[in-house]
């Protein structure tokens, strides 16, 4: 049965707007919301900001970015003269330099066929090197050494060799993040991809949540896919790599 959002902004051919600021939802702090629930267990924090480890996930997020001493506390956290990525921020403060910029789009599941997948394996540390190697490859986003501790992480072996994969990453409350779907270049066109999506999403929906997912707003061919098969597209976010400010020289004596 397809499963209602509330939130959720059917289109087809063009992205949605972006949600009025009288319509606060979960989604649209999505870091803040994991890090603070679900995720708790990994947060690095300093009052209102909170980041994971560095060999976990590679995102930081604010309370709320409209909030001065959330950067203060931001600045803290990460130290002087460091570049950082932030989500949900359009501007930063005095002080603070974007070094880099982004949009992407966020897809919400509001009709996707979920099943297991009986090929699948459950990927573990031991299978870190085989998953380094094919994010390498195919380049689905930050993957880390310990990234498949955030969630259940599958795989499709062709031969004994690792050739697709998908995972869980934020997992905000009732809400848990689809990432890192990749499939070797020598094995696409064969709905890998797509099984495993399906895959991780069954087991998303067993514990009573509802699968999301990010993409670069200029990936149409991957946001045309999980359009196709039951997401649609929610909202347009912003990724913003930041330098904090340094610290001031001291003075001459």
């Amino acid at each position: 049965m397809p499963r209602s959002v509330p939130t959720a902004i059917s289109t087809s051919s063009s992205l949605p707007p972006t949600q009025s600021p009288a319509e606060p939802h979960l989604l649209d702090n999505a870091v803040w919301a994991a890090l603070t629930g679900p995720h708790a267990r990994f947060a690095e924090r300093v009052g209102r900001a909170a980041r994971y480890p560095l060999d976990v996930c590679p995102f930081t997020a604010l309370a709320d970015p409209a909030d001065p001493g959330a950067w203060d506390d931001l600045a803290e956290l990460v130290g002087p003269d460091t570049v950082t990525p932030v989500t949900g921020v359009r501007a930063v403060p005095d002080g603070w330099e974007i070094v880099e910029r982004g949009q992407g789009v966020q897809l919400v599941d509001t009709g996707l066929r979920a099943e297991p997948a009986p090929e699948a394996v459950r990927l573990g540390l031991d299978d870190i090197p085989e998953i380094l190697d094919l994010v390498a490859l195919t380049k689905p986003g930050p993957f880390l050494p310990r990234t498949v501790e955030l969630g259940v992480y599958l795989g499709i072996r062709h031969r004994g060799r690792l050739i697709a994969m998908a995972g869980e990453r934020v997992h905000p409350p009732g809400w848990t993040e689809i990432s890192a779907v990749c499939t070797h270049p020598a094995h696409r066109g064969q709905g890998l991809a797509t099984r495993l999506v399906r895959a991780v999403a069954a087991g998303i929906r067993e514990r009573g949540e509802i699968p999301f997912l990010h993409a670069l707003a200029g990936n149409t061919t991957a946001i045309r896919l999980y359009e196709s098969i039951g997401f649609t597209l929610r909202r347009r976010t912003n990724f913003v790599l930041v330098r904090t400010p340094g610290r001031h020289p001291a003075p001459t004596p």
